[in-house]
């Protein structure tokens, strides 16, 4: 068996694809499973690291908004799109797939359609609960259509051929334990927070998370806060902290960027981050309390109806951004820390949104339409 997975742009759309390719790779050893994506994205990284075979093509979104800036950018991603029609005819004989797998981002669109056009099994899998463009147009050409959300079924518009299988997490995630998890890092009976930006930094979140800190480190609180600023976020974490008198110490650890993410959300009895399919992946599938703050930059504000899914249920506090300060963060914090069984019960509530079987029931449907069953 012979397959090509499109994905690209962020890590939610990089990491799921990874995650079914080593689960292809295990259910068939002999299988030759190939990446297609842009060698200056975040997939070049990840896919090679992993040591799968990559395949160069460049495609990018139109930018909307009427700036200079953009008009130059679109000139660029019109350049692209004319070159990828002979750079996915190139790709699809170089590697001859049986099968090809769109996991999101601009590049799915061309590699996923051109295979579709030459009759080679296809599927994609949607994220988040609100579609985005390219899955939206691919839904109607490909054989199968995988949704992480029930949500997002009708809005991908193929409703016969879509499976609902949720969002496919790490092995590792699944298998962590808690309390090795804790012990690693010297928790003890304190409650653990950990919050993040993603790995550039959000500003607003360094800058109110900064506010909660030196609230925590005033009042004496028992918790061990674990924060990630993010490569843009350093300089700046580092004057907040000197503008509101808290420092690292025993109760707080500072980070540029968390390399060790299933092993923190396993530590963890409340998350404080974006609201990215990946992460409320993980955190479903840990159990996890959260406080989401959605990115206002995504397409379709797709982060913020992802949240509303876990608020919803009981397994979140959706803050948008334009409400957020700090005194809000510390207001939301304070009350979850004094009610009792709280942060427990919000875990309990994010584990059943989760599906642990969605990696299995991608596979098996993927094996399936392959082999003709």
């Amino acid at each position: 068996m012979r397959v090509l997975i499109a994905a690209g742009g962020t890590a939610g759309h990089i990491n799921p694809a990874l995650a079914i390719a080593g689960a292809l790779k295990a259910a068939d050893p002999a299988a030759e499973i190939h990446f297609a994506g842009r060698k200056e994205g975040m997939e070049y990284g990840l896919v090679t690291k992993a040591g799968y075979p990559f395949h160069h093509i460049e495609i990018n979104g139109f930018q909307r908004k009427p700036t200079l800036k953009n008009v130059g950018r679109n000139v660029v991603a019109l350049y692209h799109l004319a070159l990828s029609g002979p750079r996915t005819a190139a790709i699809l004989k170089e590697v001859r797939p049986d099968l090809v797998i769109g996991c999101g981002g601009y590049v799915s669109g061309p590699v996923v359609r051109a295979a579709a056009k030459k009759g080679i099994k296809t599927a994609i899998h949607e994220q988040n609960a609100f579609p985005g463009v390219t899955n939206k147009l691919l839904a109607k050409d490909v054989d199968v259509v995988f949704a992480a959300s029930a949500a997002a079924v009708e809005k991908l518009g193929a409703p016969e051929k879509t499976l609902v299988v949720g969002n496919p997490v790490r092995p590792e995630i699944l298998n962590r334990d808690r309390a090795a998890a804790r012990a690693s890092v010297h928790a003890g009976d304190r409650t653990v927070i950990l919050s993040f930006g993603g790995s550039l930094g959000a500003r607003r979140i360094n800058e109110v998370v900064a506010e909660l800190c030196a609230w925590e480190q005033a009042n004496d609180l028992p918790v061990l806060h674990l924060h990630a600023t993010g490569s843009r976020g350093v300089k700046l974490f580092e004057d907040l902290e000197a503008k509101n008198h808290f420092a690292p110490g025993a109760n707080l650890v500072v980070k540029e960027y968390i390399d060790n993410m299933p092993d923190l959300l396993a530590a963890a009895d409340l998350v404080i981050s974006r609201s990215g399919a990946l992460t409320l992946a993980e955190l479903e599938a840990m159990g996890r309390a959260s406080i989401l703050i959605p990115s206002p930059n995504v397409a379709e504000n797709h982060q913020y109806y992802n949240a509303l899914e876990l608020q919803n249920a009981g397994a979140a506090i959706v803050i948008e951004e334009k409400d957020l300060t700090g005194i809000k963060l510390i207001e939301t914090v304070h009350a979850l820390l004094a009610e009792p069984g709280k942060l427990t019960a919000m875990g309990t509530a994010a584990k059943t949104l989760g599906n642990p079987k969605s990696l299995e029931l991608i596979t098996a449907k993927l094996l399936e339409l392959v082999n003709g069953k």
